[in-house]
């Protein structure tokens, strides 16, 4: 049955507000603690202990950008500031990715509780438990961005400027924006499953028209892969369209098991 919870438009409005506010502070403060604390680890009785420190210097944030750095960065690729802020920004953005991933579950269980009054009870139950697996998926699809595509992704553009016999420098403010935008765009990408699954379990969406219209997606796909492209090769254009397509299959795949139990 069906939540009756009419109220004003400005209730809804604060409350909206309120749950922005939260997640706000959350992502604030975990990024504070990136941005300002390192991790340092002592000995306790001969066990090691990890314990943070403040040190805005060689903050976590520093340390994560040289891991990322020798993860995903070709060894012939080297890292440049043109300009004197370009280090600390640098630190800030990551810092806030991290918030931002580390906050996911937060995020979905306050747009969860959002729309709430507008579900039915079953609806409610059903979001509710899809909540673990969307936040797994945006975490694996994160992973995926930074353990394949990106590599795979930079690897591919620099060999070009290694032909050239180019000096291959990539400054630090465009090799963090690179990682937030795939890490993101991946980890929302990968979210398309679970909502191909909820649409078709509403049943607002049949299992079908994901089968009859899979054409159109892929285009629109395509499409959009040329869009957020970073660069104007075709190629990498499919290293971001092909795993959004898998995605469409696996989804539709995971409708099909929804028409068999009804």
């Amino acid at each position: 049955m069906k939540e009756i919870n009419e109220r004003p438009i400005f209730e809804h409005v604060s409350e909206l507000r309120n749950r922005v506010i939260r997640v706000f502070v959350v992502v604030i403060l975990i990024s504070s603690f990136v941005f300002i604390f390192s991790i340092q680890n002592i000995e306790i009785r001969g066990i090691s202990v990890p314990i943070p420190y403040p040190d805005v210097y060689n903050n976590s944030a520093a340390r994560l950008i040289s891991m990322l750095q020798d993860m995903v960065l070709p060894s012939y690729v080297d890292i440049i500031l043109t300009t004197p802020g370009q280090a600390l920004s640098a630190q800030i953005y990551v810092s806030l990715l991290v918030g931002i991933v580390v906050s996911m579950p937060l995020i979905l269980w306050e747009i969860s509780s959002f729309i709430k009054p507008g579900l039915y009870k079953k609806e409610i139950k059903l979001l509710r438990n899809l909540l673990i697996p969307a936040s797994l998926l945006f975490f694996i699809g994160s992973f995926f961005s930074l353990r394949i595509m990106i590599p795979t992704t930079l690897e591919f553009l620099y060999r070009y400027g290694l032909s050239l016999r180019a000096e291959t420098l990539i400054t630090i403010n465009e090799f963090i924006s690179f990682i937030i935008f795939f890490v993101l765009a991946f980890g929302i990408a990968f979210q398309l499953p679970i909502i191909m699954w909820l649409l078709t379990k509403l049943e607002i969406v049949k299992s079908e028209v994901w089968k009859e219209n899979w054409r159109y997606t892929f285009i629109i796909l395509v499409i959009l892969g040329a869009i957020i492209t970073p660069d104007a090769s075709g190629v990498t254009m499919w290293l971001i369209t092909l795993p959004m397509m898998a995605l469409y299959i696996i989804g539709y795949l995971t409708t099909r098991s929804i028409k068999q139990e009804t």
